[in-house]
């Protein structure tokens, strides 16, 4: 009995190089896509974190997980400040959002369609 290759299989790793861009198939450091390369997905759930490290003792909620990149998710964190009222940034890919919000944004990205985990502290 001979064994058939996968030829749907989509290589995501290599030992030769590391991490492949999903989209052009390189390696990361050699990813040609630029701005339009496709965001980290993840498992799919989108995991809220409160915390108050480096911030004085204030709460911050950290919005994580959103398989969004670019405009899309820049849009997406406008509408949740202004929903919640308050300030917040994007660093890294995440979301921050000023004060414990994680209630309060649960149902919001709920609503939207996502999968949440409140997590952390």
């Amino acid at each position: 009995m001979s064994k058939q290759k996968n030829t749907d299989s989509r290589l995501v790793y290599s030992t030769d190089g590391g991490r492949l861009c999903p989209q052009c198939l390189r390696t990361v450091v050699n990813c040609v896509c630029g701005s339009s390369k496709p965001a980290a997905t993840g498992d799919g759930i989108v995991r809220l974190h409160r915390t108050t490290k480096g911030r004085g003792g204030k709460a911050v909620t950290i919005v994580k997980g959103l398989p969004l990149s670019g405009d899309a998710l820049h849009a997406l964190a406008t509408q949740l400040k202004k929903k919640c009222g308050v300030g917040g940034t994007l660093k890294d890919d995440n979301i921050e959002i000023q004060g414990d919000q994680r209630a309060f944004l649960k149902g919001e990205l709920e609503k939207l369609g996502y999968t949440v985990k409140i997590s952390g502290g």
